[in-house]
């Protein structure tokens, strides 16, 4: 029987994953590549990218394929997967999700027997790592699953806030391998070095505790939707958002302005739109996540009333 290695790339929303993927797909040429993602509002990995590596791509979405109400699901697209017998098989798993029942998940040999699980890779963010690291349980459920780290961004911050980053991650996890980079880039070695210690049974410990057997959604995050005026302008939207971006995690939605559609996506307290096509069935909104802990509802409602012409209804959860 031929046997897919299949990785799994975990990390919160905007740490780099996509930018990840791009790199390592490419670090397997000439092989067969299935890519299984599941994103919070993806604007797809680049197509061009995947008929150059040869890849193939499935999409799931509307919530995490690690949720019970989504598991049904993830096991279909696996199994389709495996029938075409690909080489490697990655799964992107949303920023959103708990990730620790993957292994309870893969484990079922009669289900999957022709996996061969090669260890999660987990993107944390340097930039804004300590904010959703204190906010957002997922974060920790995914370095618990974890069996290395790609601590990315470091080029974006001073090297004592990288390293206080690590200690963090090192106090949950200390048998965790923490790598510093940039760009999402991963060194061959450092993949060679998890696929050895998965190979000896030194993987992570994380799944295989008594939680991992169960799975629930993360109750901390919050969110809102916010739909746009389509008369006003780029710039008015932007200092808009600027009054409340630091108390979210992720600002994203496809919005027309004055004609003109952009994709925008916002992580940390920088604002990002980029033009795109026309996206006639979007419904003009931004979707704002947050969680316990951050003061998102009074922040909007103060940029609100500054800026008053910019959200034509609004409603959080």
């Amino acid at each position: 029987m031929n046997m897919s290695r299949l990785y799994l790339v975990t990390g919160f929303l905007g740490a780099g994953k996509t930018t990840f993927l791009k790199g390592f797909l490419k670090m397997f040429p000439g092989e067969r590549i299935h890519v299984i993602v599941n994103e919070f509002g993806k604007e797809g990995v680049d197509g061009e990218l995947l008929r150059e590596v040869g890849a193939v791509l499935d999409e799931i979405n509307n919530g995490s394929i690690f949720c019970s109400c989504r598991l049904d699901r993830f096991e279909e697209v696996l199994a389709s997967v495996l029938g075409t017998e690909p080489d490697v098989i990655v799964v992107e798993a949303s920023g959103l999700s708990d990730p620790t029942n993957v292994k309870k998940i893969l484990g079922q040999k009669d289900k999957f027997p022709g996996v061969e699980y090669r260890g999660s890779i987990c993107l944390a963010d340097a930039v804004n790592f300590r904010k959703v690291y204190e906010t957002a349980r997922v974060v920790k459920k995914q370095i618990n699953v974890s069996d290395m780290i790609l601590l990315n961004k470091t080029d974006m911050v001073p090297a004592e806030q990288a390293e206080q980053v690590k200690q963090m991650i090192r106090a949950q996890r200390p048998d965790l391998p923490v790598h510093l980079t940039s760009y999402g880039r991963i060194e061959p070695e450092w993949l060679k070095q998890m696929e050895r210690a998965q190979s000896a049974g030194a993987g992570s410990t994380g799944a295989d505790s008594p939680e991992a057997i169960f799975q629930s959604a993360d109750i901390t995050l919050r969110k809102g939707l916010l739909y746009i005026n389509r008369d006003i302008s780029l710039e008015k939207l932007q200092k808009f958002v600027e009054m409340f971006i630091e108390d979210t995690y992720r600002v994203k939605g496809f919005v027309c302005l004055q004609g003109q559609w952009y994709l925008t996506d916002c992580v940390g307290n920088m604002f990002h739109a980029q033009e795109c096509r026309p996206k006639e069935q979007s419904d003009n909104a931004l979707v704002v996540l947050s969680g316990y802990g951050l003061p998102v509802r009074k922040s909007v409602k103060k940029a609100m009333e500054w800026y008053p012409d910019v959200v034509e209804k609004y409603d959080f959860h």
